[in-house]
């Protein structure tokens, strides 16, 4: 279960992370955000564990300087900050599998 957490801006967040963190940019109108926060995040959570990755989840109407600067345009995105870089980006709903599999790949490899 997601943490609610306040920080002085989402670059601090990011930046001071001692994981690896995957943010789901979402809105609340967004079927395909629900499915993610409520089916794939968990799995994801479970299978991956909190030592190794911060699961955040920004709501994209309530923040969209922070969507902006990444340029999120299709919702949901999903964005994995590794040692405060962006270090993978889907757009779109993945399965629960294929997310894990990927992170799992993107927490293995060494950072760029």
């Amino acid at each position: 279960m997601a943490t609610k957490e306040t920080f002085a801006s989402f670059d601090e967040m990011i930046a001071g992370s001692s994981v690896a963190v995957l943010v789901d940019f979402y809105a609340t109108w967004c079927g395909p955000c629900q499915i993610l926060s409520t089916q794939v995040f968990p799995a994801v959570a479970a299978a991956v564990g909190k030592d190794q990755v911060k699961l955040v989840k920004i709501n994209t109407e309530k923040y969209p300087n922070v969507a902006s600067t990444y340029g999120v345009e299709a919702l949901p995105t999903i964005i994995l900050f590794k040692d405060g870089k962006v270090a993978d980006r889907i757009e779109g709903l993945p399965n629960a599998p294929q997310l894990i599999e990927r992170l799992k790949y993107f927490l293995a490899a060494p950072a760029a």
